[in-house]
């Protein structure tokens, strides 16, 4: 298998490969349907907002921090319980974490008020954040390194499962019984997940891990994070030149500098920056960003054409998008194939290419683009995501030592979620500039009236979402012009916007290249020859 561990743990010389502890299959079973759980929620809950405001009477800024507060507490979470995991047992850690957020989930949908809401939504955010990286270190634990990839493989097609029907399921149930059952839904397989792990995994941990959890780097680690993260939230509504995110980066710019100076001299570290010594770990580590970049800044802003411009419903936007995120059951499995006998770096190369491909076809595409010259872009895109995932995951977690295997895990998680803030964040913010440039000539040009035009320009940011901003009582025709204006401006940005993730997943292709077959695992020892020390060029 490429890229997973096949030196002793001790000090870097060749030995015979791990058996499989436990019951392997039964424990990838029992991992991959709690990830559902976590899966099914990420793409449903999106389509509950606007019931949820509707019933709780949220503002549009307590409605954001129903996403914004889970989005928060996951990211700054997530290594932190990779390292819990290594430290007290991966089993426990995950079983807490699934216990966690199906709980979480029930309170949710009991919740009467938004601050109740964004409560238990943070809640959720922190038990997926623990179970995420300790399930990956269970599976990493479980399977010997030739079966690594084929499990990972798997672990991926769950993910296509729950992410491709989140949308369907979740606009089902809105539409027909409530927008709590969005969240009731994750109690069931939540509870499957406990009880089938319970009975199946078998406990690992680090047993080198010493008693600190670094205290220190956890808190500059989750502050630098949380500075991060709400950096990029606000840039969607403040741009990335507003006080607020410049700050905001500023912050975490010094608490990561901090950070790296405590890891590099304290013994017992949060993230071992040992682990970046492996050039496969640290390139793949990066092609998560990348890839989950051009994902979650794609979807995001079909969705937004699909529901805003082509007026369609969130059911019917779900079933639109299937071929991008139904293709996942099939790309995952096949990444983890392709990584498998001939190295992380093919399917890496493909999807990056893939990627970019279905970008820029998307780049191209017009306002009113009939469905057979739109799924082909979507199903390119899911197919990407797909090889990129799993073969990402395989470097990452495949090149760590089994040791540090719940932090591998964190990390991975880490680049999932900061790519995905990434992405739409940033490509939010050229699809508002792009906007704000076009949106008086798309008017005119429309047959709107120059001053009632630039009057509208207060209103790109709406623009921006798809919107057409026409004020209560505009007569008809003017109500069209400002439609078509509007919604040619949003495309304007769309096409901006697709362009720039084109032209990322480009550079991706280039870091791709340096991934090779045929890795070693990090050591575990400091004190090793410099040819220990070499990971997976």
């Amino acid at each position: 298998m490429s890229q997973t561990a096949r030196r002793s743990r001790a000090g870097g010389s060749e030995g015979p490969e791990p058996a499989a502890h436990g019951r392997p299959w039964l424990s990838l079973t029992a991992v991959a349907l709690g990830v559902m759980t976590v899966g099914l929620d990420a793409t449903a809950v999106t389509l509950a907002n606007p019931a949820i405001a509707a019933d709780l009477g949220a503002d549009l800024t307590g409605l954001q921090w129903v996403t914004n507060g889970y989005l928060l507490a996951l990211a700054v979470a997530l290594i932190p319980s990779g390292k819990a995991a290594d430290r007290f047992g991966r089993k426990k850690i995950f079983l807490a974490g699934v216990i966690g957020f199906f709980l979480a989930s029930l309170m949710v949908g009991l919740s009467g008020s938004i601050g109740m809401v964004v409560f238990w939504r943070v809640v959720q955010g922190v038990a997926g954040a623990m179970l995420q990286p300790a399930g990956l270190a269970i599976i990493r634990n479980a399977f010997p390194p030739h079966r690594l990839a084929t499990a990972i493989g798997i672990w991926g097609a769950a993910v296509g499962v729950s992410t491709a029907g989140g949308p369907i399921i979740g606009g089902l149930l809105v539409e027909h019984i409530g927008w709590e059952w969005v969240f009731y839904v994750n109690v069931p397989l939540g509870i499957a997940a406990a009880l089938l792990g319970l009975a199946v995994i078998r406990e690992s941990r680090d047993g080198e891990s010493g008693t600190s959890l670094d205290p220190p780097g956890v808190l500059l680690l989750s502050g630098a994070l949380f500075a991060l993260v709400f950096g990029l939230i606000r840039a969607g509504s403040h741009g990335f030149d507003g006080r607020l995110p410049l700050a905001s980066f500023a912050a975490f710019a010094v608490l990561g500098a901090a950070f790296l100076a405590r890891e590099s001299r304290t013994a017992q570290p949060l993230l071992p920056l040992r682990l970046f010594r492996s050039r496969a770990l640290s390139a793949a580590t990066v092609l998560m960003i990348v890839g989950i970049f051009g994902l979650f800044g794609s979807i995001f802003f079909v969705q937004l054409y699909l529901q805003q411009v082509r007026g369609l419903g969130p059911i019917d936007a779900g079933v639109h998008i299937l071929p991008m995120t139904g293709i996942f059951i099939v790309s995952a499995p096949l990444g983890s194939l392709l990584a498998e006998r001939a190295g992380p770096r093919t399917p890496l190369l493909i999807g990056m290419l893939c990627n970019a491909v279905a970008l820029y076809g998307l780049s191209r595409m017009g306002m009113d683009a009939p469905y057979a010259h739109q799924w082909p872009w979507y199903l390119l895109i899911g197919f990407a995501f797909g090889l990129v995932l799993t073969a990402a995951t395989d470097a990452i977690v495949g090149n760590a030592p089994e040791q540090l295997a719940g932090v591998a895990g964190g990390l991975q998680q880490t680049a999932f979620q900061v790519g995905g803030m990434l992405g739409t964040s940033v490509l939010g913010a050229v699809v508002s500039m792009r906007v704000g440039d076009v949106l008086v000539d798309r008017l005119t040009e429309a047959g709107l009236a120059a001053p009632m035009a630039r009057q509208l320009l207060a209103a790109k940011e709406y623009v921006a979402q798809g919107g057409a901003p026409a004020p209560p009582g505009t007569p008809e025709p003017a109500a069209q012009m400002i439609a078509t204006g509007s919604h040619l401006a949003f495309m304007d940005g769309f096409h901006t916007a697709m362009l720039v993730g084109a032209l990322v997943s480009v550079a991706g292709t280039l870091v791709a290249l340096i991934v090779r077959k045929g890795g070693n695992s990090v050591p575990t020892g400091e004190n090793v020859p410099a040819k220990g020390r070499e990971g997976a060029l």
